[in-house]
């Protein structure tokens, strides 16, 4: 499946224009959402019953929670990045040792950052935010850097990896909104165009070198230090007091739930691991398989956004 997202963005009188030819209608949004089976009211019953049960649900989640919302996954079969292109993501080491990596990196972020942040909660975020105003979601762990849980409400939560909403200096640790950046950007580069075609998950578009040549990147204005989003790169590590935290909370939880995750990296599984020594039960909501299928009670192969708002949390 081959698919192009057109995105224009030029100076024009002073201020910058993004001309998207693609957006977010219910059709596009759902060429990031995998295939999956109509909805089983009989698993639906047993997840219902789940939920019922729990006391202290602790729920993870992953990108497939936000592919409903027009954000494009890594590993989703025929949908995902590595499915449909044979880009991959950005390595921290390279991001960290390399100042033409940074340049091309900044310059897509540039452009995707204002599709990106835009993007909008969908049902299965407004339904975990409800879960945990009602009581029923002790705690809420995500994968996710698009801020999707913040903008729902959420605040019993951990950014496992950060966020994109967020820039850090590499050098003194100052941390700046993303958005200010967006603005010292176009101060840097008044005349810099570029078309780009392709969405990436993690805010940023593909770009050709010679369009990210000329493009200026700005340093911390504390410092002068190389500037990152806050986040955990591939490659990277998650800083251990944020591991040591999300521990205590699953040791704390009487049952843990999965949520469009196929819990393929290890900074995610580990608590799966945490949540099988103290004989959790774990339901995983996720189109296809994942790593800890073997592990779980109940597994569910369905639209987070189509299941989850059906669940009565009280």
């Amino acid at each position: 499946m081959k698919m192009s997202f057109g995105l224009t963005f030029r100076s024009a009188k002073g201020r910058w224009i993004a001309n998207p030819s693609w957006q977010c209608s219910k059709a596009s949004i759902g060429l990031f959402v995998p295939a999956s089976p109509p909805l089983d009211p009989e698993k639906v019953k047993e997840l219902q019953r789940f939920i019922t049960l729990s006391k202290r649900l602790l729920v993870m989640t992953g990108a497939g929670i936000s592919t409903e919302s027009g954000i494009p996954d890594y590993r989703s079969e025929k949908v995902g990045l590595y499915a449909r292109t044979d880009r991959r993501p950005i390595q921290h080491g390279d991001f960290v040792r390399s100042a033409p990596i940074r340049q091309r990196y900044w310059a897509r972020n540039f452009v995707g950052w204002p599709q990106f942040s835009s993007h909008q909660p969908n049902p299965a975020h407004w339904a975990l935010s409800t879960w945990e105003k009602l009581g029923k979601l002790y705690w809420l762990v995500t994968q996710n850097v698009d801020a999707l849980h913040t903008k729902a409400g959420s605040r019993r939560l951990t950014e496992l990896h950060g966020c994109m909403h967020r820039v850090l200096c590499l050098d003194c640790g100052e941390q700046t909104p993303r958005g200010v950046l967006q603005e010292r950007f176009q101060v840097l580069n008044p005349t810099w165009s570029a078309e780009a075609y392709g969405l990436a998950p993690d805010g940023d578009v593909f770009l050709s070198e010679e369009q990210v040549r000329s493009f200026q990147v700005p340093s911390c204005v504390q410092c002068g230090g190389h500037l990152k989003p806050d986040v955990v790169f591939f490659g990277d590590t998650v800083n251990p007091d944020k591991v040591d935290f999300v521990h205590k909370r699953v040791k704390e939880a009487d049952s843990l739930l999965v949520v469009g995750s196929s819990l393929q990296v290890y900074s995610s599984y580990r608590f799966i691991l945490t949540a099988r020594e103290k004989k959790l039960p774990i339901a995983i909501l996720n189109i296809g398989p994942t790593r800890s299928d073997d592990l779980a009670c109940l597994k569910l192969n369905s639209r987070c956004g189509e299941l989850l708002p059906l669940i009565d949390p009280r």
